[in-house]
């Protein structure tokens, strides 16, 4: 697609996906908040034959050129889960970014949505880089603080750009933060969680890190049934689960992920990882020859994050409207803070959090939680 001196090529070679991932770099030169993401990590995430999430998906990505300079990127996908599971013929955007230019940004909507429509979806969503179990919605309230692990980050003009290619806002989530450096629980609320422990009612342990898979798959399978009421939600495949599992390998630790049980039975967890985007900023997305080594020395060896995210958390459906889902919950948060402390941590970041879920929103801002960050989601009838 060409229109004056702005030209939108696809991205299917090695090289042109490199190009791809690598325009970032221009277009956050100058933004003090973007993190440059690890440049292998991120073309295996766009690698049909690495991410799983292509075994139920067809996915385009584009890079837009002014003046055969690359100044724009998008993509779109059609997941053959999504009228599986919500009766309509969905088509997803994402990993969109764009200098200043509007007519730059319009051509890319133009060539994603026109794609979508040509194979018969009705409305385009997004974005969602690749789905809505990656990363979610476009920054529009928060850009003053980089973002956290596995968040996205955007320019603040990229709303004005979505929205003048004829996109309306359909959906908002939240990234809440928390002083974890001090107790978090009310008096009142400890006293229930320690008498449900007592009594035996409910016990929290951490992961065994000797039955990792075990104990992952038992997590996402947690996370599967909580989340299935969710806006949008489509839950991870097997292959997705077991390719999740794998890739938290480095980065999840024993101490930071607790499981709730009832009767023995795992009823709720949360995962709390380090946040990895506070000790990469300076590899500028290489960890070769030496990027790894320093990531796995600050991570593992001599730990040097300050800061935690909580991507997953979640109480099984059975438990949600009973006493024992806030107990398993706090008890939780707590157990968690706790161990994260311990390693020297002072910030937790608890997102995302879907704008109507206002018993979670309610339940976070119970422990001192401040909304801190809002991502939007924007919608296109084709």
């Amino acid at each position: 697609m060409t229109s004056t001196n702005i030209e939108i090529k696809p991205a299917f070679s090695r090289k042109e996906k490199e190009t791809f991932i690598k325009l970032l770099w221009d277009i956050y030169k100058d933004e003090p908040n973007w993190v440059p993401p690890l440049i292998m990590e991120r073309l295996d995430a766009i690698d049909e034959k690495k991410n799983p999430y292509f075994q139920h998906a067809e996915v385009r990505f584009w890079v837009a050129f002014k003046d055969g300079k690359p100044v724009g990127r998008i993509s779109a996908q059609i997941d053959s889960l999504v009228p599986e599971y919500h009766g309509i013929n969905t088509g997803h955007y994402g990993y969109f970014d764009c200098i200043d230019d509007q007519d730059v940004a319009n051509a890319l909507f133009d060539t994603a949505t026109d794609w979508l429509k040509e194979n018969g979806m009705v409305e385009a969503i997004g974005p969602f880089s690749l789905s809505i179990n990656e990363e979610t919605g476009m920054l529009v309230d928060g850009h003053d603080t980089p973002p956290s692990l596995l968040m996205g980050h955007s320019r603040p003009y990229f709303e004005k750009l979505v929205k003048g290619a004829g996109l309306e806002q359909v959906k908002d989530t939240w990234a809440y933060k928390l002083d974890i450096s001090k107790p978090i629980l009310p008096p009142t609320i400890q006293k229930l969680v320690d008498r449900a422990v007592d009594k035996g009612q409910v016990t929290f342990r951490p992961i065994n890190m000797n039955k990792y898979e075990e104990e992952l798959k038992i997590i996402l399978d947690i996370f599967n049934d909580a989340w299935t009421d969710n806006w949008k939600y489509i839950p991870f495949t097997q292959a997705e689960l077991d390719h999740a599992v794998k890739e938290l390998k480095m980065i999840i630790r024993e101490d930071f992920t607790y499981i709730a049980e009832v009767d023995g039975i795992p009823q709720a967890m949360m995962v709390t990882l380090p946040n990895i985007n506070e000790i990469i900023s300076d590899l500028n997305g290489k960890l070769f020859p030496f990027g790894i080594f320093k990531l796995l020395w600050r991570l593992k060896l001599n730990p040097s994050f300050k800061t935690v995210r909580v991507p997953l958390m979640g109480v099984r459906k059975e438990y949600q409207n009973g006493r024992l889902s806030g107990i398993m919950s706090f008890g939780l948060f707590e157990a968690c803070r706790q161990s994260a402390v311990k390693v020297g941590c002072v910030e937790a970041e608890l997102s995302w959090v879907l704008e109507e879920n206002t018993r979670l929103s309610k339940l976070l801002e119970t422990v001192g939680c401040v909304k801190y960050k809002t991502y939007r989601l924007y919608r296109k009838e084709l």
